[in-house]
């Protein structure tokens, strides 16, 4: 039987992110030597890349950055998916997703195909994932790439839970004058998932869609032909507080609108991302 611990077990895990008894297997086989078992477990996973291309992944971390430019600031904000919680937790996964957001930081594009096709140390970002990903025994995907640039970008990033890395990230760009409240409206950005900055940016269609929906509901209801009008604009009013950023209630003081915070600081807000992984 092959000279190893429950500690070396329990190491390799950690490095890996592989099931137990993959990893006593690689053991065994390496008669205990945790770098040739870590190899074995590399090649084996190589083998099974694709294997795991149907497989679901819907688990990881959303990460970012914020640096300095000519015109201002811009934030990247990248969501990087795995399997299981297991090994978006583990340490070589964080790694790997701090060499892809400096890959898509350096990259300057939001475009995922450009991002995985950019090299770095003389390999592409997309063969840096697969080789991680052999090692973790998953599939791992990276989802999207957003960029905010503005005169100042804040960022926030929530863990759901407290064991896991950040799973919901917000980038929010302000003029100069809106920076003091930057941070609490990416805060409030988290917790309220607006659909659009301002109610120029939605869509005719989706007005039109909206409208219609709120004069066929209150015919249902019977409402009177004469207060038609004025109730389907309540209505589509109704969903513009729902879905545009500067109309929704502030988070920390409900009875301002975002707009309304932003006016107090003589600020205006001028892009916005949001990634919750998996969603």
């Amino acid at each position: 039987m092959a000279n190893y611990t429950a500690a070396d077990i329990k190491a390799l895990r950690e490095r890996t992110g592989a099931g137990m008894l993959d990893v006593k297997k690689a053991l065994d086989e390496a008669d205990g030597n945790a770098d040739k078992a870590l190899e074995i477990i590399r090649v084996k996973g190589l083998k099974g890349v694709s294997k795991r291309e149907g497989r679901s992944a819907s688990d990881g971390l959303v990460a970012a950055h914020v640096g300095d430019d000519a015109t201002g600031q811009t934030g990247v904000l990248i969501e990087l998916n795995c399997e299981t919680d297991f090994v978006a937790k583990n340490v070589t996964f964080v790694a790997l997703a701090e060499k892809v957001l400096a890959s898509a930081v350096t990259a300057g594009t939001d475009d995922v195909a450009a991002i995985l096709a950019t090299e770095v140390d003389g390999r592409t970002v997309q063969e840096t994932i697969d080789e991680t990903a052999a090692t973790l025994g998953e599939k791992v995907v990276l989802r999207r790439v957003a960029r905010v640039s503005a005169e100042k970008v804040a960022v926030y990033l929530h863990k759901v839970n407290k064991d896991l890395p950040p799973q919901v990230g917000v980038l929010v760009g302000t003029d100069a004058a809106g920076a003091p409240v930057g941070k609490d409206i990416a805060m409030h950005v988290a917790a309220y998932s607006p659909t659009y900055l301002t109610r120029d940016e939605v869509p005719t269609e989706t007005v039109e869609s909206e409208r219609r929906i709120a004069e066929e509901t209150s015919r249902n209801e019977g409402k009177p032909e004469a207060a038609l009008p004025k109730i389907i604009e309540g209505r589509l009013n109704g969903f513009f507080k729902e879905s545009v950023l500067v109309d929704q209630a502030f988070a920390k003081d409900p009875k301002k609108s975002v707009a309304k915070v932003l006016s107090e600081v003589g600020g205006t807000a001028t892009g916005f991302a949001r990634f919750r992984v998996g969603a």
